[in-house]
């Protein structure tokens, strides 16, 4: 049996000032881009803990690392993001968020923290403070990293593209590990992981149609955008279900279509927006190369004038456990949660960019989830075969109960971070 365990138990933080901290963040979420008021709360926060961080702002915008050297040893990078959503609260409690933001087309919109990301903040902040207490256990370097911008894609490569591990910027410590986790809604207590995907790969395109617009009572004389797109939004689910292999994911979603403003007008352009949700890099090239082939041919089948547009404009790898390093992972995890340590019976569709801070500099990295959801409310749900009913992700009714998320929470990442740092010299 390993000291770990025991290490968690013995450093584990005062729980009471964190579970105010995070009631403020949850009050206070700030969107993608904007999270200035939530990295200069994390720095305070670490500044109070020990003057023995190295602490670097304003990567990739509004994200930042807290360096804490330890003597020699392997590199472990840490990683929360810490960004919100466009979305209204409902769930009715006293630290909800009232929080409005303007945004590039000046409305102003609501914001909440409805992913989950004021947890993990917090949670990879109790697990610096016990890291810190813990320095006589363990030898090494942590880099405590709070990302921005993960609900719009782009926070980690934007890091990483702003000179995180360059020497002439930066100069993050290149880590031989990289650590992330995600609230879920699964039962508070549970931490889940497995071997290969966990969570899935996520692209979206825009695509325009250009037509030729006319009167309604002359649809002869025009080129229809609307019928044209209808018809691709159809064919596109016979990619999952006639080109894709049954056993394998591959979901394609088209979550927006807009096209002209009156009812007797043929309009002159139609554009609508597509998900795709693969777990295989194959499949994944696949579904493109055949959404690509099936909009161009509905085009010049239907006499466009002008090819379609498509663009590219957000894409996320597979998030994939390495064998070597999960198996590292669950026998701690195991260890320290027993059996409420589950190793995950199938991949997440929900997807992340944790891995590019890993993948970009070609090292290892493991991701894994813990559950936030009310076991009481959880064990009813479960008994009335309603779990579907439970609030999930990006839904604004979702509010992990604050206990014992967030100790989980902080406990496996520290239970991580000791896994793969190196013992102290006697």
């Amino acid at each position: 049996m390993s000291q770990i365990p025991a290490l968690i138990e013995q450093f584990r933080p005062d729980l009471v000032r964190y579970e105010n901290l995070y009631k403020k963040l949850h009050a206070n979420p700030e969107l993608s881009h904007h999270e200035v008021e939530t990295a200069s709360l994390i720095v305070q926060h670490l500044t109070g803990l020990s003057g023995e961080l190295d602490i670097r702002t304003g990567i990739g915008g509004n994200g930042l690392i807290a360096i804490l050297h330890n003597g020699p040893g392997p590199t472990a990078l840490l990683r929360a993001d810490m960004d919100a959503l466009p979305v209204a609260e409902r769930t009715n409690l006293e630290y909800a968020s009232h929080r409005k933001h303007l945004g590039k087309d000046g409305l102003e919109r609501p914001v909440a923290h409805a992913c989950g990301h004021d947890v993990h903040v917090v949670c990879l902040l109790i697990a610096a403070e016990a890291l810190i207490n813990a320095r006589r256990a363990w030898a090494g370097t942590i880099v405590f990293l709070f990302q921005p911008a993960e609900e719009a894609g782009d926070g980690a490569l934007g890091m990483v593209n702003d000179g995180l591990y360059d020497a002439s910027r930066h100069n993050c410590p290149l880590p031989d590990i990289v650590l992330g986790q995600h609230v879920a809604p699964i039962r508070a207590g549970i931490v889940t992981s497995k071997t290969g995907a966990i969570m899935s790969s996520s692209d979206s395109l825009k695509v325009t149609i250009f037509g030729r617009g006319g009167h309604a009572s002359m649809p002869h004389h025009c080129i229809d955008p609307v019928v044209i797109a209808s018809h691709i939004v159809v064919r596109l689910q016979t990619i999952s279900s006639r080109v894709i292999p049954p056993d394998e994911v591959a979901i394609i979603t088209v979550g927006s279509i807009h096209a002209g403003e009156a009812e007797n007008v043929i309009c002159d352009h139609a554009f609508f927006t597509i998900n795709i949700r693969t777990l295989n890099e194959e499949v994944r090239l696949t579904v493109l190369k055949h959404i690509n082939s099936v909009i161009k041919a509905e085009c010049e089948a239907s006499f466009c004038e002008k090819p379609p547009q498509i663009d590219h404009h957000m894409s996320l790898p597979t998030t994939s456990n390495a064998a070597d390093v999960e198996t590292r992972l669950q026998a701690t995890l195991r260890e320290f949660f027993g059996p409420v340590f589950m190793v995950a019976p199938k991949s997440s569709l929900a997807s992340e960019d944790f891995s590019i801070l890993a993948s970009s500099i070609g090292k290892p990295y493991c991701f894994w989830l813990f559950g936030g959801t009310d076991a009481e409310l959880w064990d009813r749900m479960e008994a009335q075969g309603k779990l579907d009913k439970i609030p999930i992700n990006h839904s604004a009714e979702f509010a992990p109960v604050i206990e014992p998320t967030l100790q989980t929470g902080g406990d496996a990442m520290v239970a991580a971070a000791l896994t793969f740092l190196g013992q102290p010299s006697s």
